[in-house]
């Protein structure tokens, strides 16, 4: 039941009915909804600043679960950084090194990646710094690990070659030296037997009576076979591919002909003292990339640990070269 209020009128000296006229009433009912308003956005205010939402606490969570897993990813970046040099390390210095291959910068496996391709894929993922420190690292690892790949396919085809290899590098000496008395003069400097004077002596002189067998020392094919008038007299040399070549000179008699295919132990010609040569003897040489070098690292195939230690004093011998 609505409640009437009255009040005392002192001029009429009577009790009268209340009533509020309708601007006030407007008044108040302004005034209420003001204060509403007004209490209702300091609650807001309070509230957006000290209270999360239901989605300012999922996108919290959200957040926080990113710095966890940016930090996880971070962990196993440097792990796959580590794997990767690893096998580029064992690239280069094992697997390249057994087949003398070689090594690879690792510059050159990122610029030859950049030039084939471009790992954009993850730039859509979004542009904060997070992300683009994560998608750098692993457009690197990507390039890297993609001319890795490269490298070891070119690997697996020295592997197929591998035998093709072992045939051409040369093994055996070129004269048969069972009893080690035939090296006259090492590979080195030494007194040229007819200047006189102190001269690179780019192979070693096998000595052995006209007309003894000289072999080829590996497989390879005749790239020249004939007189050379530079001092080697009789000369043939053989192209072993890989970078290797060999040179045996002063024959008597040349088998070999220019372009035939040779086997390691056919013989390609006989001792003799033709050219540049102070007697009967078998000049040998063997070259890596057009580098002479020293044969007798090259005569494992047919000698024991002993019987090289024992050549290997002998060649040693400062004493005057055959030719």
């Amino acid at each position: 039941m609505k409640k009437v209020k009255y009040f005392y009128n002192t001029h009429t000296l009577q009790f009268q009915k209340l009533t509020t006229p309708l601007r006030v009433r407007l008044l108040q009912v302004f005034g209420y909804i003001a204060a509403s308003i007004v209490t209702g956005i300091i609650i807001f205010a309070i509230t957006f600043r000290y209270v999360d939402s239901p989605k300012e606490k999922f996108m919290r969570q959200q957040n926080d679960d990113l710095k966890q897993n940016y930090k996880i990813i971070q962990e196993r970046v440097k792990q796959l950084e580590l794997q990767m040099n690893e096998i580029a390390t064992r690239d280069n210095d094992v697997y390249r090194a057994i087949f003398e291959s070689n090594p690879i910068p690792d510059s050159i496996r990122i610029k030859e990646m950049e030039k084939k391709q471009q790992v954009n894929i993850i730039q859509a993922m979004g542009e904060s710094e997070l992300v683009k420190s994560v998608t750098a690292q692993l457009n690197n690892l990507s390039l890297r690990m993609g001319y890795q790949l490269k490298s070891f396919d070119a690997i697996a085809n020295m592997v197929k070659n591998k035998e093709q290899l072992l045939a051409a590098i040369p093994s055996i000496q070129p004269i048969s030296n069972r009893n080690l008395n035939r090296i006259a003069s090492g590979f080195g400097y030494r007194i040229d037997p007819v200047y006189k004077d102190r001269r690179l002596h780019a192979g070693l002189d096998f000595t052995a009576p006209t007309g003894t067998p000289i072999y080829a020392t590996a497989d390879g094919i005749i790239k020249d076979a004939g007189f050379n008038t530079g001092g080697y007299g009789n000369r043939v040399v053989i192209n072993h591919g890989f970078g290797y070549e060999t040179i045996y000179a002063h024959m008597y008699r040349i088998k070999a002909r220019i372009g035939t295919k040779i086997k390691r132990g056919e013989v390609i010609g006989y001792v003799g003292n033709t050219g540049k040569s102070t007697g009967p003897h078998c000049h040998y040489e063997v070259h890596r990339k057009g580098i002479p070098l020293d044969p007798i690292y090259y005569f494992y195939n047919d000698l024991t640990p002993a019987q090289f230690d024992r050549l290997l004093k002998l060649a040693a011998a400062s004493n005057q070269s055959f030719d």
